[in-house]
């Protein structure tokens, strides 16, 4: 009988597309990979990987039984979720992933509400990007995660993942108290044509939204620096070196000599949570869920 982590091994494997992946993956060494897949190998009587330059690739047997793998355990989630159901209690672990202004701005009311409410839940949080969570949800490394869409820009979310709603981030423009825009009621984009921009890096699912949201509006943006977290692009507005766009979702303590002037045509963010559809029972995500919407509905009470 086929082992069933030896096969979660080799849908790891299939997944990461390395033997390396599939350890970090699944958290483990790739010595512990490269034993389990030989084993398996001997289960089941073929060759499964064959040398690839550095590296390794599947098969023909090899891709035919990562196939068959990925749907056993797909399954296998289905009856976890089931047997979760029946029961209809809360128990176990759930992993959870948010980007770093929804860990910020909501797992801190909504982790405690879980614990509270569930006190034999187990929760585990972890910081990723939005394609990141995605990514992880999709792989099975994490059970939900929290993300976003511009208010005209849709973050690609493939097949197999539900999603509901938690809140609407409104994004305003922070820039130097020296500015001369400073004390604006609202401005509108076009006036800050000339500006250097301070954004989030390159390749990032925000960055590319800022690039198309201001050369839809006729600007070629100067991008003059680039910061992962939001404290640090509004240090350097403090220094006067730009403006950035900042949500409010997370925000935090604000420098001195930042301000914040919000724009004409809103800009917000669309927050929601995924997760696999074939988990879509387990009473830990429906329970995770209702203690982000509730976290996001206090946040926009407040708003």
């Amino acid at each position: 009988m086929l082992n069933l982590e030896r096969l979660r091994t080799l849908d790891a494997l299939a997944r990461h597309g390395s033997v390396s992946g599939a350890a970090d993956g699944l958290h483990v060494t790739t010595s512990a990979v490269s034993q389990q897949l030989s084993k398996l190998e001997r289960e089941v009587g073929q060759q499964l990987l064959a040398k690839n330059g550095r590296g390794v690739r599947l098969t023909d047997a090899g891709q035919l039984l990562a196939d068959h793998a990925a749907r056993i355990l797909s399954q296998v989630e289905i009856a976890q979720s089931d047997i979760e159901a029946q029961r209809g209690q809360v128990v176990g672990e759930v992993r959870l992933a948010a980007f770093p202004t929804a860990m910020r701005g909501l797992f801190p009311a909504a982790v405690p509400a879980l614990r509270v409410s569930h006190p034999e839940l187990r929760v585990r949080t972890r910081e990723l990007e939005p394609e990141a969570g995605i990514q992880h949800v999709m792989r099975g490394d994490m059970d939900l995660a929290v993300v976003l869409d511009w208010h005209n820009k849709r973050l690609p979310v493939p097949g197999g993942l539900a999603r509901a709603h938690l809140l609407h981030d409104t994004a305003d423009i922070a820039m130097p108290v020296g500015h001369p825009l400073a004390d604006r009621e609202e401005l509108d984009l076009e006036e800050l044509a000339d500006e250097d921009w301070v954004s989030w890096p390159e390749g990032e699912f925000c960055y590319e939204w800022l690039m198309f949201t201001l050369r839809s509006q006729g600007i070629e943006p100067r991008i003059a620096h680039l910061a992962e977290e939001h404290h640090t692009q509004l240090a350097m507005i403090a220094a006067g070196l730009g403006v950035c766009i900042t949500p409010r979702l997370g925000r935090g303590p604000v420098p001195e000599g930042v301000v914040f002037v919000p724009v004409r045509h809103k800009m917000r963010r669309h927050i929601y949570a995924v997760w696999r559809t074939d988990a879509d029972r387990r009473p830990s995500i429906r329970a995770a869920v209702q203690a982000l919407a509730e976290a996001g509905q206090a946040l926009s009470a407040g708003d």
